[in-house]
């Protein structure tokens, strides 16, 4: 697939500006599903990658760019990974399979689908794991085949790429220096209307439209086209882009949905309940009447095209909306949240909105919107301070986890700041939960960040977002954490491994409720409640001068300590029980008694990985049982039993476990990670404190 049809009309602006506008018009097209999909240069470095991507090859989304496709396969095979790419690249399109690194660190096979120069000096990479323990995602056909053109100011075609050759059946000798319209079904009025389309996308920078477009042959498809205008550096218009799909399977889904439209797009009882179907780029293709009155226009204002979703939702909504809309690609809907509408007579309206993916209709959403302005705020205030009891993920009875329990009931109703204390393993991310649930913020986000999972030259980016152009590699603006975070609560697991040098930003972020992103000058006013959470102990890292003292009391606000197992043996039955029942229903199991002698055995070990590593070793041992008693390897903690003499220091313990866990999984630490209930980077971290290296084990 070649860009030979390219007119020298469309080199200057092409050669003078790069392809970085085609490129973000593409990522919009392209990242709307969570498939594993990448975009490459001619060396095989990844340039964006989709949410499906960064899953499957087990790194953070905004690490990929730069990256090549061999260095995510084994060493052995890189030179063939690398022949491949060369063998494509001469073809211009390719299939076959891949082996591939996945999170765990092992090999897997991967399915790959690659088209070449879908850009200028641009290829996508379709990916499908093919491993037994894979989720393997449905690439959809448009991915692997769409049309990419060029027009000029006067909307005549200027560059034809490979992809539009295909879909309409013309080639570059037969479109270039004609207009647009050959393209598309002849109908009165089509002049007007193109010039009207072509307008709005030059005022508003794109415009989304579909309708019926022909082919070669003269036959007819269902086109789903997304215009973008191109402009040099001082915003004189240089021409447009057009990505166009064959969207006739969707279309004819449409007109499914469009004949129930008579009886509304939700049949509820409740008439405060509202439902709009939105669409790629903020359009909104169909409403209900329930929705048209809570925005005061009216179904013609809605038709015209004119009203789009950023037209009704305030900006500073930006990165909840933005959270919401991921979250529903990964699991098919959102969690319900509270934002505002402006109506059309600008009067701000308080809704509740979930977000769902209609399937089968790619890049359409149907939300369920309520009403919430007829609701006395403080009366939804005064109720969650009095919520009590809402425990469901803390399991359970002992006193010191009655005391963690009342401390979370006491603090949740306020904004203070809270920092958990407590051993790696302890439940210290299901308390935060636990304080934003029983939290007036209960309807927003939560979001979380690792600060120990997170390369130190990330964690900035990853908490404050970048702008476009801050660095190397920074391709599109990034939303971090704390915007995203806003008017809800943001949990910082391991807050003691911010690096010295960030934590002045951070606090200056929590004193003044504002921050810039990286590259940016626009100070960002935010509402966040913080939650933080440590396994380190902070005051001796003050005293190391390895945390700052103003940082630590501002953090150390209302402090929860949440105890270690070994302190809490009356609950490890009860866990036991629980962690039992609950995979066992995962494995289509009954097993229904524990033996007295394995409960005796569970209580009596130390559990240094605490509730994480209990539960992990009571999921291996439903794994093992064969009927209704469960058969737990007790062996494991027995033969470790004479190292917890009374000679043996807890460090030594420690230790001594640690190395056995690393035996037993022949020296692979990400293995052992997951059998000690730990990150990988908590265990290497512990393995430096501890002395212990390759030799040891």
């Amino acid at each position: 697939m070649s860009s030979a049809g390219v007119s020298p009309l469309a080199n200057p602006w092409l050669t003078e500006h790069g392809p970085g506008e085609l490129e973000k018009l593409f990522r919009s097209i392209v990242f709307h599903p969570s498939a594993p999909i990448v975009i490459t240069d001619n060396d095989a470095r990844y340039h964006e990658a989709s949410v499906g991507a960064a899953r499957l090859l087990g790194k953070p989304r905004n690490s990929l760019p730069g990256q090549k496709l061999h260095d995510f396969a084994p060493h052995a095979l890189q030179p063939q990974v690398a022949q491949l790419w060369e063998s494509f690249l001469a073809a211009g399109e390719k299939e076959g399979t891949l082996q591939l690194l996945g999170p765990d660190g092992n090999s897997r096979e991967v399915q790959f689908t690659a088209k070449g120069n879908i850009l200028p000096f641009r290829h996508v990479l379709a990916l499908r794991d093919k491993s037994p323990s894979g989720q393997p995602d449905r690439i959809p056909s448009w991915v692997q085949d769409y049309a990419l053109f060029l027009l000029d100011q006067s909307s005549v075609i200027v560059a034809w790429y490979g992809g539009a050759e295909r879909l309409y059946g013309y080639s570059p000798e037969q479109v270039i220096g004609h207009h647009v319209s050959m393209l598309n079904q002849q109908e009165a009025g089509l002049a007007d209307r193109l010039d009207r389309d072509f307008g709005r996308a030059a005022s508003s920078g794109h415009v989304g439209t579909e309708g019926f477009h022909c082919r070669a042959d003269a036959t007819l498809f269902w086109a789903n086209t997304i215009t973008m205008a191109l402009k040099d550096p001082s915003g004189v218009l240089r021409g447009f882009a057009c990505v166009v799909r064959d969207f006739s399977e969707r279309h004819d889904l449409d007109e499914k949905l469009r004949r129930k439209r008579a009886r509304g797009i939700v049949q509820v009882p409740n008439s405060s309940i509202a439902g709009i179907i939105s669409g790629e780029f903020d359009q909104i293709p169909d409403v209900n009447d329930a929705f048209l009155d809570i925005i005061g226009y009216t179904r013609e204002d809605m038709e015209s095209g004119s009203i789009t979703w950023a037209d009704l939702s305030p900006v500073e909504y930006a990165p909840l909306d933005e959270l919401a809309h991921e979250e529903g690609l990964r699991f098919g809907a959102c969690t319900p949240y509270e934002k505002e509408l402006v109506r059309k007579d600008g009067v701000r309206v308080p809704i509740l909105i979930a977000t769902a993916v209609v399937k089968l209709c790619p890049f359409r959403w149907i939300s369920f919107v309520q009403d919430l302005s007829v609701r006395h705020r403080h009366e939804s205030i005064e109720a969650a301070g009095a919520v009590t009891g809402d425990f469901d993920e803390i399991v359970g009875n002992s006193v010191g986890l009655r005391l963690v329990q009342q401390q979370v009931e006491v603090v949740a109703p306020t904004n203070a700041t809270v920092l958990i204390l407590g051993e790696t393993g302890t439940g210290k991310e299901l308390i935060a939960r636990a304080i934003h649930r029983l939290s007036p913020r209960r309807n927003l986000p939560f979001i979380t960040l690792n600060c120990a999972a997170i390369p130190t030259g990330l964690l900035e980016s990853e908490l404050f977002g970048y702008e476009r152009g801050a660095f190397t590699g920074a391709l599109t603006q990034k939303i971090g954490r704390f915007e995203m975070a806003h008017r809800g609560t943001l949990f910082l697991d391991e807050v003691g491994d911010i690096p010295l040098e960030l934590q002045p930003k951070l606090l200056r972020a929590l004193q003044e409720k504002s921050f810039e992103r990286l590259g940016g000058i626009r100070t960002i006013p935010i509402d966040v409640r913080l939650v933080a959470a440590t396994n380190r102990n902070l005051a001796e890292m003050m005293g190391d001068k390895l945390f700052r003292s103003d940082l630590y009391y501002r953090l150390k606000v209302f402090p929860i300590t949440s105890p270690p197992l070994r302190d809490r043996p009356d609950d490890i039955p009860i866990l036991a029980r629980h962690f039992t029942r609950k995979y066992a229903e995962k494995m289509g199991r009954t097993i229904d008694k524990i033996p007295t002698e394995t409960l005796r055995a569970l209580v009596d070990w130390h559990w240094p990985g605490n509730v994480r590593e209990l539960e992990n070793f009571i999921e291996r041992s439903v794994i093992l049982s064969v009927g209704p008693n469960l058969r737990a390897p007790i062996s494991e903690i027995r033969d470790a039993a004479p190292e917890t003499q009374s000679g043996s220091t807890l460090e030594q313990i420690e230790r001594d476990h640690i190395l056995r866990v690393l035996r037993e999984s022949n020296g692979v630490v990400t293995a052992a990670a997951t059998r000690l209930g730990l990150h990988r980077t908590t265990l290497n971290a512990m393995m430096r404190k501890l002395g212990i290296s390759r030799k040891d084990f």
